[in-house]
């Protein structure tokens, strides 16, 4: 069986990416394999390099405050481009209050900032299973 495989990437003018190296790290040592694009990226090529790497999951960092919009976006474009399959994961200063709406449209789940790496990997392991066709 594959390693799952994780694209990590801040979408939009987000400055910050240590919880996002944090993280990757976490993901790596629990066995993931993880694609890491940096800061700065627009949501077509978050998605674009998704495709391309055939990834299970795509974890957003977002930091910046556009969550509300590049996350919607996000899942959108995945839809439209066949690729609705992947599992979008997402973490940072996102308030309490958009957890509800980003995950009615379609992000799996939200960890807000200070959730404890462990809590990230159990997810995945847990609730994000591979596809039958990467097995």
């Amino acid at each position: 069986m594959r390693k799952r495989r994780v694209l990590m990437a801040s979408i939009g003018l987000d400055g910050h990416e240590m919880g996002a190296v944090v993280v990757s790290h976490a993901l790596r040592n629990a066995g993931m394999e993880v694609i890491y694009l940096g800061l700065n990226r627009t949501v077509e090529e978050v998605v674009e390099a998704a495709i391309q790497e055939d990834v299970d999951i795509i974890g957003i960092s977002s930091m910046s405050g556009i969550h509300d919009y590049a996350l919607p976006e996000l899942m959108t474009l995945l839809k439209d481009r066949g690729a609705e399959k992947i599992s979008v994961i997402a973490g940072g200063i996102i308030p309490l209050d958009d957890i509800g709406m980003l995950e009615n449209a379609g992000v799996r789940k939200v960890f807000p900032a200070g959730t404890q790496t462990s809590r990230i990997v159990r997810f995945i392991n847990d609730e994000i299973p591979l596809s039958p066709d990467s097995l």
